[in-house]
Protein backbone atom coordinates (compact mmCIF):
# COMPACT_ATOMS: atom_id res chain seq x y z
CA UNK A 1 0.00 0.00 0.00
CA UNK A 2 3.09 2.43 0.73
CA UNK A 3 4.51 1.57 -2.53
CA UNK A 4 1.37 2.49 -4.36
CA UNK A 5 1.20 5.86 -2.12
CA UNK A 6 4.68 7.17 -2.79
CA UNK A 7 4.48 6.02 -7.26
CA UNK A 8 0.93 8.13 -6.81
CA UNK A 9 3.21 10.89 -5.24
CA UNK A 10 5.36 10.81 -7.92
CA UNK A 11 2.88 10.66 -10.58
CA UNK A 12 1.29 13.65 -9.09
CA UNK A 13 4.54 15.95 -8.20
CA UNK A 14 5.45 15.30 -11.69
CA UNK A 15 2.21 16.15 -12.97
CA UNK A 16 2.05 19.41 -11.25
CA UNK A 17 5.51 20.50 -11.84
CA UNK A 18 5.15 19.58 -15.89
CA UNK A 19 1.59 21.31 -16.13
CA UNK A 20 3.21 24.23 -14.38
CA UNK A 21 0.87 24.33 -11.92
CA UNK A 22 3.05 24.40 -9.25
CA UNK A 23 6.99 25.57 -8.97
CA UNK A 24 9.37 22.69 -8.09
CA UNK A 25 10.02 23.92 -4.91
CA UNK A 26 6.56 24.51 -3.64
CA UNK A 27 5.90 21.25 -5.20
CA UNK A 28 8.85 19.49 -3.04
CA UNK A 29 7.05 20.76 0.15
CA UNK A 30 3.57 20.70 -0.41
CA UNK A 31 3.11 17.19 -2.18
CA UNK A 32 5.35 15.16 0.41
CA UNK A 33 3.26 16.82 3.30
CA UNK A 34 0.10 15.76 1.67
CA UNK A 35 0.63 12.55 0.91
CA UNK A 36 2.08 11.75 4.42
CA UNK A 37 -1.27 13.23 5.88
CA UNK A 38 -3.07 10.89 3.64
CA UNK A 39 -1.09 7.77 4.80
CA UNK A 40 -1.96 8.35 8.16
CA UNK A 41 1.72 9.68 9.34
CA UNK A 42 -0.09 13.06 10.49
CA UNK A 43 1.51 13.28 13.88
CA UNK A 44 4.74 11.48 12.99
CA UNK A 45 6.02 14.15 9.73
CA UNK A 46 7.33 16.59 12.04
CA UNK A 47 10.09 14.29 13.18
CA UNK A 48 10.12 12.43 9.95
CA UNK A 49 11.15 15.63 8.22
CA UNK A 50 13.77 16.90 10.51
CA UNK A 51 15.57 12.95 10.07
CA UNK A 52 15.68 13.53 7.17
CA UNK A 53 17.22 16.90 6.58
CA UNK A 54 19.81 15.93 9.38
CA UNK A 55 20.95 12.92 7.11
CA UNK A 56 20.67 15.29 3.58
CA UNK A 57 22.32 18.56 4.87
CA UNK A 58 25.76 17.17 5.27
CA UNK A 59 25.15 15.83 0.88
CA UNK A 60 23.91 19.26 0.17
CA UNK A 61 26.73 20.91 1.91
CA UNK A 62 29.23 18.91 0.16
CA UNK A 63 27.74 19.34 -3.23
CA UNK A 64 27.19 23.22 -3.14
CA UNK A 65 31.13 23.67 -2.11
CA UNK A 66 32.09 20.97 -5.25
CA UNK A 67 30.01 23.05 -7.75
CA UNK A 68 31.44 26.74 -6.17
CA UNK A 69 35.08 25.57 -6.07
CA UNK A 70 35.07 23.90 -9.38
CA UNK A 71 33.04 26.35 -10.88
CA UNK A 72 35.98 28.88 -10.19
CA UNK A 73 38.02 26.56 -11.34
CA UNK A 74 36.95 26.55 -14.01
CA UNK A 75 36.38 30.51 -14.29
CA UNK A 76 40.65 30.27 -13.29
CA UNK A 77 41.09 28.24 -16.42
CA UNK A 78 42.27 25.22 -14.56
CA UNK A 79 41.08 22.58 -17.00
CA UNK A 80 42.29 25.12 -20.00
CA UNK A 81 45.03 22.93 -21.01
CA UNK A 82 43.86 19.67 -20.94
CA UNK A 83 40.23 21.00 -22.79
CA UNK A 84 43.09 22.29 -25.35
CA UNK A 85 44.81 19.23 -25.85
CA UNK A 86 41.71 17.31 -26.58
CA UNK A 87 40.10 19.93 -28.62
CA UNK A 88 43.22 20.06 -31.26
CA UNK A 89 43.01 16.14 -31.27
CA UNK A 90 39.50 15.92 -32.40
CA UNK A 91 39.63 18.36 -34.80
CA UNK A 92 36.09 18.89 -36.55
CA UNK A 93 35.38 15.20 -36.93
CA UNK A 94 31.78 14.41 -35.74
CA UNK A 95 32.88 11.26 -34.65
CA UNK A 96 36.22 12.35 -32.39
CA UNK A 97 34.23 15.04 -31.27
CA UNK A 98 32.38 12.33 -29.19
CA UNK A 99 35.33 10.10 -28.39
CA UNK A 100 37.09 13.35 -27.47
CA UNK A 101 33.77 13.96 -25.21
CA UNK A 102 33.79 10.38 -23.76
CA UNK A 103 37.35 11.04 -22.80
CA UNK A 104 37.54 14.51 -20.69
CA UNK A 105 34.19 12.92 -19.13
CA UNK A 106 36.16 10.12 -18.01
CA UNK A 107 38.59 12.30 -16.40
CA UNK A 108 37.06 14.75 -14.93
CA UNK A 109 34.87 12.13 -13.32
CA UNK A 110 37.65 10.12 -11.65
CA UNK A 111 36.55 12.50 -8.42
CA UNK A 112 33.17 10.46 -8.34
CA UNK A 113 31.19 13.64 -8.41
CA UNK A 114 28.41 13.70 -11.61
CA UNK A 115 27.52 17.40 -11.01
CA UNK A 116 31.33 19.00 -11.80
CA UNK A 117 31.69 16.17 -14.56
CA UNK A 118 28.63 17.94 -16.49
CA UNK A 119 29.78 21.91 -15.24
CA UNK A 120 33.08 21.33 -16.69
CA UNK A 121 32.63 18.80 -19.68
CA UNK A 122 29.68 21.05 -20.69
CA UNK A 123 31.69 23.99 -20.57
CA UNK A 124 34.45 22.65 -22.83
CA UNK A 125 32.30 20.93 -25.24
CA UNK A 126 29.06 22.79 -26.07
CA UNK A 127 30.41 25.66 -27.89
CA UNK A 128 31.82 23.03 -30.04
CA UNK A 129 28.67 20.86 -30.21
CA UNK A 130 26.99 24.31 -30.85
CA UNK A 131 29.03 25.64 -34.06
CA UNK A 132 28.69 21.71 -35.87
CA UNK A 133 25.67 21.85 -35.50
CA UNK A 134 25.44 17.84 -32.98
CA UNK A 135 23.39 17.13 -31.16
CA UNK A 136 22.86 17.93 -27.29
CA UNK A 137 21.35 14.98 -26.72
CA UNK A 138 24.10 13.36 -27.58
CA UNK A 139 25.99 15.16 -25.34
CA UNK A 140 24.77 14.56 -22.29
CA UNK A 141 24.28 11.07 -23.38
CA UNK A 142 28.10 9.99 -23.85
CA UNK A 143 29.05 11.98 -20.68
CA UNK A 144 26.20 10.48 -18.59
CA UNK A 145 28.07 6.93 -20.19
CA UNK A 146 31.00 8.20 -18.78
CA UNK A 147 29.75 9.37 -15.67
CA UNK A 148 28.20 5.71 -15.42
CA UNK A 149 31.27 4.19 -15.75
CA UNK A 150 33.66 6.13 -13.32
CA UNK A 151 30.82 5.22 -11.00
CA UNK A 152 31.53 1.23 -10.58
CA UNK A 153 35.18 2.14 -9.67
CA UNK A 154 35.54 2.19 -5.85
CA UNK A 155 35.86 5.88 -5.16
CA UNK A 156 32.75 6.40 -7.54
CA UNK A 157 29.63 7.75 -6.58
CA UNK A 158 27.28 4.54 -5.00
CA UNK A 159 30.27 2.21 -4.92
CA UNK A 160 32.25 4.39 -2.78
CA UNK A 161 34.14 2.90 0.43
CA UNK A 162 31.80 2.85 3.80
CA UNK A 163 32.94 2.26 7.05
CA UNK A 164 32.68 -1.28 8.31
CA UNK A 165 30.53 -1.69 11.55
CA UNK A 166 31.80 -4.14 13.05
CA UNK A 167 29.64 -6.57 15.43
CA UNK A 168 29.53 -5.91 18.91
CA UNK A 169 32.18 -7.53 20.64
CA UNK A 170 30.14 -8.62 23.90
CA UNK A 171 29.76 -12.23 22.12
CA UNK A 172 33.40 -13.58 22.93
CA UNK A 173 34.26 -16.79 22.00
CA UNK A 174 35.89 -19.61 24.94
CA UNK A 175 38.50 -21.37 24.69
CA UNK A 176 37.96 -25.00 25.18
Amino acid sequence: MLTAIAYTMIIVFMTLIMTKRLSAMVALILVPIAFGLLAGFGLNLGPMMLEGIKKLAPTGVMLMFAILYFGIMIDAGLFDPAVRVILRMVGNDPTKIVIGTFVLATLVSLDGDGSTTYMITCAAMLPLYKRLGLSRLVLACVIMMAGGLMNILPWGGPTRARPVRWASTSASCSSP
